[in-house]
């Protein structure tokens, strides 16, 4: 859609305040989102920047439970460490609002009462698992059992994380609540739904015919929800803790919370602007952008449009929804619920001062149409080898310099040369590229051609040796100071919508206020102007703060992996077939000692064993080297199968089999008699 529009209404997803925000939600929607408003600032366009803590629905009522407090005191605790990490990160709202409080409460409960009086719900019975000793209907995330697919423990109603697979809690083997631990029960009980498919032919002409120009993932996802038929969805829940469901007879009902949070948007922006907020939400010369993760598709594409559609009243239809995929972790999806995270809080604790880091990082990786990887490593070379050596590096030389040959004043442009007039000839095009990158979402793209500017001014500078020139010609040292401070200013532009701590700086070291049109332009501080003494804007990051990092996450992944040996050490074989006494009796198994024990050559699992069976002495071949050395078996009593007819192994006649157990971990364990035994003693 190519309409001009006079202000840009910048909403993003409500965080949940269930916990604090990880660098999953940096990545895939405040960063990208602050990007956008800084750079529409800059450009002196009219912008309101809207956010706010999504504060009800279960998981914050079962967080209460087990923390033995008010689902109030919970989003009260992580509503201000959600805040305070977004300010240390520069994302600086115009307001970050609460679904908490009494300006929502009206809002949303008037929103509702408006569609139930217009008779736009349908009501509906049905069964919905309720845990009969908690009291309380169950979401299908809270109720867990065995995944019917591979077997794992501990796999929720909606999902399997072990293997992936989507379920319902009808499919779960042994279903138990989270609550209580007590076996849920079906329920009856009536909700009152939104028919979405009354919106299905409306949501194509507007998004499939309308808005071919979104994400292809965003487009897809959509065209696959509309393709499948859309279905009516509950807008009410049984719950004590949410807005009230404002109509009689829904007393211990609230409002789901997903038709709840994006109505938030609207509540906090009247919170902020009482008198004029229709401004936002009903001029058609708003354009509304929603920056949200790809598992908010549904939501804002075709729910919340629905629900406002279903309204009237001129609300305004996002223009674009430029929803990112997920960030992963050292290779492993991001859980909060393991601990496998990089929390946003934490992070502004062991690297103070390098919230432009992450922001560069998070942007450079930014999974924009795929799911991307975020490594410590990655981390540290993005900022060692670009921020510090090609942007901070050029800089600093170029303040550095300035101030050693011209007392700190922008000396004098002579007549240009050729490699002048090449470096500063391709700030143009990269502002262009830039800027279209932006307007267009792809802020990936857009930071490389920051970077490319820096680029420039650093070979630049390294080709042009104004240090070495200035013994033979302070003329031309002059002109190639000139030039590299002039791209200096274009970096505090260029780079502002990134790392804007570090261009907060650096237009404070040029003493300059710059704007998007200095951008590119040769002439931002003229030959006399005054700058600051130079300061490093990034500093290294070294290999300890990397390994306190990493130490940090192998502790996570080591305990993971015990508790998943535990898990799968408690998974039983299936019992075999039948067999009769005679085929048992028939069985000779006795004890016996290892006298000798080696290795097979060649081999990393078989153990040549010579036993004392009381019998004889004979040689057994056995596939225990992995978890048994040599030294470990000599004088060990075992229990053998005596009679078992000989096989060779490797050239090695083996006669006879150990006995050994096998646990659900795979790890081999011998079947040993409780006290010593005369060797030959028999089992059975």
């Amino acid at each position: 859609m190519n309409k001009e529009f006079a202000r840009t209404l910048v909403t993003c997803a409500l965080p949940y305040a269930n916990g604090p925000v990880h660098i999953g939600h940096l990545a895939g929607v405040y960063v990208p989102a602050d990007i956008y408003v800084r750079y529409l600032r800059m450009r002196g366009r009219e912008v309101l920047y809207v956010c706010g803590s999504d504060e009800h629905g279960v998981p914050i009522t079962i967080k209460a439970r087990q923390q033995g407090c008010t689902p109030q005191d919970i989003v009260d605790r992580y509503h201000a460490i959600i805040d305070e990490s977004f300010k240390g990160f520069g994302i600086n709202f115009d307001i970050y609002g609460r679904t908490s409080s009494k300006v929502h409460e009206k809002n949303a409960s008037e929103f509702f009462r408006k569609l139930y009086d217009e008779g736009k719900f349908v009501t509906r019975e049905s069964e919905q698992y309720y845990d009969p000793e908690a009291g309380t209907f169950l979401a299908d995330r809270y109720i867990v059992g065995t995944c019917p697919k591979c077997g794992a423990e501990g796999a929720y109603g909606d999902q399997c994380e072990k293997c992936g697979s989507t379920l319902s809690p009808e499919e779960l083997i042994n279903p138990k609540s989270k609550l209580s631990g007590a076996e849920p029960i079906k329920k009856k009980t009536t909700h009152w739904y939104l028919p979405l498919q009354d919106y299905e032919q409306w949501l194509r002409e507007w998004i499939l015919e309308g808005h071919k120009e979104w994400r292809p993932n965003v487009y897809g996802q959509v065209k696959s929800w509309l393709d499948g038929g859309l279905q009516p969805r509950a807008v009410t829940r049984d719950l004590e803790w949410g807005v009230p469901v404002p109509v009689e007879g829904a007393e211990g009902k609230v409002l789901y919370v997903w038709f709840d949070a994006p109505i938030g948007y609207i509540s906090n922006t009247q919170e902020l602007l009482p008198d004029s907020w229709e401004k936002w939400w009903k001029s058609p010369d708003t354009k509304l952008v929603h920056f949200i993760g790809k598992d908010n598709i549904v939501f804002h594409c075709i729910v919340f449009p629905s629900m406002l559609k279903a309204y009237g009243d001129g609300y305004v239809l996002p223009e674009n929804v430029p929803a990112n995929e997920f960030l992963n972790l050292e290779g492993q999806k991001i859980s909060t619920s393991r601990g496998w995270a990089v929390w946003a809080h934490e992070y502004l604790r062991d690297f103070p001062g390098k919230a432009d880091v992450l922001r560069y990082v998070l942007t450079a990786n930014a999974p924009e149409t795929k799911d991307n990887d975020f490594s410590w490593k990655d981390f540290q070379t993005r900022n060692n080898s670009e921020l510090v050596a090609i942007f901070g590096n050029f800089v600093n030389r170029a303040v550095v310099l300035t101030h050693k040959y011209f007392g700190g004043r922008v000396p004098e442009a002579g007549e240009l040369q050729d490699v002048d007039r090449e470096a500063l000839g391709e700030l143009p095009a990269l502002r262009a590229s830039l800027e279209a990158n932006i307007e267009g979402y792809h802020f990936r793209e857009a930071l490389k051609d920051a970077m490319s500017i820096a680029r420039v001014g650093n070979k630049y500078i390294s080709d042009c040796e104004p240090w070495k020139v200035a013994k033979e010609d302070m003329g031309r040292c002059a002109t190639i100071l000139n030039v590299s401070l002039q791209i200096c200013a274009s970096l505090a532009v260029a780079f502002a919508p990134f790392t804007p701590f570090a261009c907060e700086k650096l237009s404070a070291m040029l003493r300059i206020s710059p704007v998007w049109d200095d951008l590119a332009r040769t002439d931002v501080m003229p030959a006399g102007h005054e700058i600051g003494p130079a300061e490093l804007l990034f500093a290294k990051v070294e290999d300890d703060a990397i390994e306190a990092q990493m130490a940090r996450l192998n502790a996570i992944r080591a305990e993971q992996e015990a508790a998943a040996a535990a898990e799968a050490a408690k998974v039983v074989a299936p019992q075999k077939e039948e067999v009769s006494f005679d085929s048992f009796e028939a069985m000779d198994i006795r004890t016996a000692t290892v006298l000798e024990a080696e290795r097979v050559p060649k081999t990393d699992k078989l153990l040549k064993l010579t036993i004392d069976t009381g019998i004889d002495k004979r040689v057994i071949v056995s596939g225990i080297a992995e978890y048994y050395a040599p030294e470990q078996m000599v004088g060990k009593q075992i229990c053998i199968l005596a009679n078992l007819a000989p096989r060779t192994i490797r050239g090695i006649e083996s006669k006879g089999m150990i006995l050994m157990a096998r646990q659900g971990d795979g790890k081999m364990r011998f079947i040993t008699p409780a006290e010593a035994l005369a060797n030959g003693a028999q089992i059975g």
